[in-house]
């Protein structure tokens, strides 16, 4: 069966939105005025805590083992929220069955559905954080637009964040992480920096980062996941607001006899190193890469529109180049079995896009990663670059694999981590049915994840030619 037929079916008709509406329930959050207060106050708290003198050591204890707080002193959560609980029971339910699997896509070991849910029992601020994400989950999926049990919810959690600072609760990153993730969801990406710089203030100043073990790593690699669709929606006009160097260890930067060379051959040992132990990590190194593609792309758009020096990598341009795509290669070279297609079938006939499927979740969007940093770097391929191989160097190659890898395989969370991908290879595609196909699968990620893709779809009408909501009008 057509996955997109099928996931239509299950929506349910009521939920199909016309063409002139906003993305599901946008426009009722972005301008509540409630929702604008909290979330200065949520920033304003964390970075008040990063620029505390005291010491902020005391999350990487996180990293090995759950560290109960000690703030709930037996208080009865469910009681104490002003959201009736028996839907607060139906919002925890959803968490475990829709949201946490969503997080958990490069996770074999389902730490936001298994271990964050018991570490919440013992954490006010993460029970409302993840109390909260489920309601606004459910809210958009339903197309609800005077239901606010999120914010009710997400209120109520940022109350419990400045005490769990102070208490030096070290499950306040992971409340912090999760709400970013919520705030994202719920309102206009282009605003991406506002909602992640808090996170990222905090994984800096108590140095987290993506191999620091335990549910901590779990959550970064979720929240650099959040700063990769930023970069791309910034369209090559910024660079991650955590620094790229952040998202490795230190060890050994630094050292004047390290060279840029050097380091990066000591950060692909590290990925490769525990891809061995997991495939998860093989998948993160994706994101990683994606993430060094589009900061090229950004250090070569400031350098030529602004004349801003690259202090940053002091190496030519077309070294940079030759050295990442070369990265990306290696990647696919030494994928392990569990991130390989399952069945994979070229385009025959009238087929318009590859069948690629793939049996682990992580695969999805580490291969969809692979394609889309691969088409970001030949958008600005120096003259002088030589490929070894004639479809590799092919932005529509690429292109259409990236839309044939979500056709193939539904899965909620990637479809979601797909967004910016299916923009970048849409932009590319120039038949109609291309375009209809493309914006199908637009369709089915909002009407079946809650999660606004459809504002996308608009820019990618202005691209092919259309009026705004022309071709959504025909799906």
């Amino acid at each position: 069966m057509d996955p997109l037929a099928s996931s239509h079916q299950a929506t349910g008709e009521g939920m199909i939105l016309s063409p002139g509406t906003h993305s599901l329930s946008e426009s009722s959050y972005t301008a509540h005025p409630r929702f604008l207060e909290l979330q200065e106050e949520l920033r304003s708290a964390l970075f008040t805590a990063v620029s505390d003198a005291t010491p902020k050591q005391y999350l990487v204890q996180a990293t090995t083992e759950p560290v109960l707080s000690e703030l709930r002193h037996d208080v009865d959560l469910f009681a104490r929220s002003p959201v009736p609980k028996p839907r607060l029971i139906n919002y925890l339910k959803n968490w475990i069955t829709e949201c946490a699997p969503y997080l958990d896509k490069f996770d074999e070991a389902r730490h936001f559905g298994v271990h964050i849910p018991i570490l919440a029992r013992e954490s006010p601020g993460l029970f409302y954080a993840i109390l909260a994400f489920s309601a606004r989950q459910t809210e958009r999926k339903a197309g609800l637009r005077n239901c606010h049990d999120s914010l009710e919810l997400y209120q109520e959690s940022i109350r419990w964040v400045s005490p769990g600072l102070q208490a030096k609760d070290p499950n306040v990153l992971v409340t912090a992480c999760v709400l970013a993730v919520m705030e994202l969801m719920s309102v206009s990406p282009q605003d991406w920096r506002r909602h992640v710089d808090g996170c990222a203030a905090l994984f800096d100043c108590f140095n987290i980062n993506g191999f620091s073990g335990g549910h901590l790593q779990a959550v970064f690699w979720c929240y650099v996941r959040m700063e990769l669709c930023g970069v791309i929606v910034s369209n090559g006009a910024e660079r991650t607001v955590l620094p790229l160097d952040k998202w490795v260890p230190t060890v050994s930067l630094g050292q004047a006899s390290e060279s840029i060379e050097d380091n990066e051959k000591r950060v692909r040992e590290l990925f490769l190193e525990q891809s061995r132990l997991t495939p998860d990590m093989h998948a993160n190194w994706a994101v990683y890469l994606c993430a060094k593609a589009c900061d090229l792309v950004c250090r070569r758009t400031r350098y030529l529109e602004l004349g801003e020096y690259d202090t940053t990598d002091p190496r030519p341009f077309h070294e940079q180049w030759n050295r990442l795509w070369d990265e990306l290669q290696y990647w696919l070279e030494q994928r392990p079995l569990a991130i390989l297609p399952t069945k994979s079938t070229n385009m025959q006939g009238d087929r318009m896009f590859p069948e690629i499927f793939y049996a682990h979740q992580a695969a999805i969007s580490s291969n969809q990663l692979y394609h889309t940093a691969c088409i970001l770097l030949l958008e600005i391929r120096p003259p002088t670059a030589l490929l070894s191989s004639s479809h590799l160097g092919s932005s529509v190659w690429h292109a259409r694999r990236v839309c044939g890898i979500s056709l193939t395989n539904p899965h909620p969370g990637n479809l979601i981590n797909a967004i910016q991908s299916l923009y970048i290879a849409g932009k590319l595609l120039s038949h109609r049915r291309e375009h209809i196909a493309v914006a199908k699968l637009f369709k089915v990620i909002e009407q079946t994840t809650g999660w606004g893709a459809l504002w996308r779809l608009r820019d990618l009408e202005a691209v092919w030619g259309y009026e705004t909501n022309e071709i959504l009008s025909v799906i």
